[in-house]
């Protein structure tokens, strides 16, 4: 079992796809996860900009190495009024020519209440009846973000929205819901579609109790995490979320992913 590296693009918000599929290439990623392009987060609008239309990008994407597996959106399930579901919208003929890959979404609970969740479920059901009445290959991945920083929770959350798939931060339940990585795995592997991995070090950095630090040179328990994925069979993507656009301090991607597999630390 060896999972696919992949990295996502918050970590070099500012350079076009081409050169961050030129960056992949040199580190021999084969997989690439959209958040920013162009210094801008507004997906859509850059591929309106510089590929004109859903059917070029798919040309454009044809003869790369790399593939883009993800597309992250900004919609929050909780709280998703007709402005944020129709910007959701606008990624989906992008998401569709690239084969139908996954879009991401925020669970957006502050806490795993009732009223919350309810809102957060009736969001998945609207999106649900709406891709199967336009046959769209493209779903939704929630990422464990905002209330979802435990397995319980997470798995709570899941009995109201069967079939949903996570995009496991390892990270966040780590340090946020003070889970050991491989404890949680336990609890969500069969819903895990990827997940996003970072390192640090319990050392303060403004309002976080942590520092990040580059992979392989923090506390991170990856080689327990990789062990436990690899006893499960898990062949999945594992992706470097390098925060840079949140971070301007942390270091540049280029480095980081050397730092990665450098250290063997992934």
């Amino acid at each position: 079992m060896h999972c696919t590296h992949a990295f996502t693009s918050l970590g070099c918000f500012e350079l076009s796809l081409d050169e961050t599929l030129s960056l992949a290439a040199r580190h021999r990623i084969m997989a690439v996860e959209l958040r920013a392009l162009g210094g801008s987060i507004d997906l859509p609008g850059y591929f309106e900009r510089t590929c004109k239309s859903p059917e070029i990008l798919a040309q454009t994407m044809a003869g790369q190495p790399a593939r883009i597996y993800c597309l992250d959106t900004s919609l929050k399930l909780t709280g998703a009024g007709d402005g944020q579901r129709g910007e959701f919208l606008r990624f989906l003929p992008w998401a569709e020519a690239l084969g139908g890959v996954p879009l991401r979404v925020f669970d957006g609970g502050a806490s795993a209440g009732e009223a919350g969740r309810r809102e957060a479920v009736e969001t998945i059901r609207w999106w649900q009846d709406l891709r199967t009445a336009k046959g769209w290959k493209s779903d939704i991945v929630i990422e464990t973000h905002d209330s979802l920083f435990t397995g319980r929770k997470i798995m709570d959350f899941l009995e109201h929205a069967p079939g949903v798939r996570i995009l496991w931060d390892t990270h966040h339940t780590w340090r946020l819901g003070s889970e050991h990585p491989v404890d949680t795995w336990r609890v969500i592997a069969k819903h895990v579609a990827h997940l996003h991995v970072k390192d640090s070090v319990s050392r303060r950095d403004g309002d976080r109790a942590y520092t990040y630090v580059y992979p392989g040179m923090g506390e991170f328990p990856m080689g327990e995490l990789r062990a436990a994925l690899s006893a499960d069979g898990f062949s999945g993507i594992m992706a470097l979320e390098w925060e840079l656009l949140w971070h301007p301090r942390i270091g540049d991607l280029d480095t980081a992913l050397s730092s990665a597999a450098g250290t063997g630390w992934w």
